[in-house]
């Protein structure tokens, strides 16, 4: 999906459903709540929010949970995330850009150069926010 191909009225939608999501999530060390909204090229939206451990390591992000809910529902092509965040008590979020562990589970199943990634009023590729990604392409062999 190009840039251009994300309408400001998908963009609204897609923050507001993270917004939504964002109000479930268990964060009760950091009081920083996450949610997402990942767009399937199908049309269907996924959601997720953060959720913490006290371990801390076992803790999982807002789009990780997005993308492992679609995948284990079978879908694996996806056009944007919308990513919001803050602390508990913020009613609008801001903008939560991705950990590199979420950007990297991004590069398993995205094509940089066309999933989008919404952080409120600005819209990237994921080639952006991780310009030299690993990723299936990378294990391919080559003659």
């Amino acid at each position: 999906m190009r840039k251009e191909d994300l309408d400001e009225i998908q963009i609204n939608n897609l923050i507001s459903i993270a917004q939504k999501a964002r109000t479930m999530a268990y964060a009760p060390y950091s009081n920083y709540t996450v949610g997402a909204a990942l767009l399937a090229k199908n049309g269907s939206v996924f959601t997720g929010c953060n959720i913490e451990n006290a371990a801390y390591s076992p803790t999982n992000c807002a789009e990780r949970t997005a993308f492992f809910k679609a995948v284990s529902e079978g879908v694996r092509e996806f056009d944007a995330i919308a990513v919001v965040g803050g602390p508990r008590d913020v009613e609008i979020p801001t903008a939560a850009t991705p950990c590199g562990v979420c950007r990297q589970v991004m590069m398993e199943f995205c094509d940089p150069e066309e999933f989008l990634v919404v952080l409120s009023d600005e819209v990237m590729t994921l080639k952006e926010i991780l310009p030299l990604g690993f990723g299936p392409s990378n294990l391919e062999i080559r003659d």
